[in-house]
């Protein structure tokens, strides 16, 4: 017998909403990665792009252990003297939750090309709404008392 190996026009790419309320950021980021490379299915391939996409509601909600909020620094460095910028979770929180998570997540994706492509695969939102319409509970969905047994 043969080893399957999964053409890219094979791979079907399921969604997956996460509502990142309340959740730690690390074991979130962890979950969301896993989805994004692709490791939940049977076919997981580590050189091809298998991963489904994943929606992150109530990014603004997400939570750090033990006083993290003020001792964890984000650092960007423009590459010019004087260039560093360093904030710390709690201000990067307040100003843009969406940055929060996605940092998280890419720093476990594989670099280069292939995490990039996955990454795009990622969206994040600060609150519960968001835009994309085939993610949204159908109107049937929502009605539970038709199924109800007497």
């Amino acid at each position: 017998m043969r080893t399957y190996s999964p053409k890219a026009a094979e791979v079907e790419h399921a969604w997956h909403v996460v509502d990142a309320k309340g959740a730690v950021l690390g074991r979130l980021a962890t979950e969301v990665a896993r989805l994004l490379r692709g490791k939940h299915k049977p076919t997981y391939a580590p050189y091809l792009d298998c991963g489904d996409y994943v929606v992150v509601v109530n990014a603004a909600d997400i939570v750090l252990t033990s006083g993290k909020t003020e001792s964890k620094l984000y650092q960007r460095y423009s590459g010019y003297p004087g260039g560093l910028k360093t904030r710390t979770y709690g201000q990067l929180l307040q100003q843009r939750p969406e940055e929060v998570v996605r940092i998280a997540v890419r720093g476990m994706l594989p670099k280069g090309p292939l995490g990039r492509q996955m990454l795009r695969k990622l969206k994040v939102y600060a609150g519960p709404e968001h835009k994309h319409a085939a993610q949204q509970p159908k109107p049937w969905e929502l009605d539970h008392s038709a199924h109800r047994v007497a």
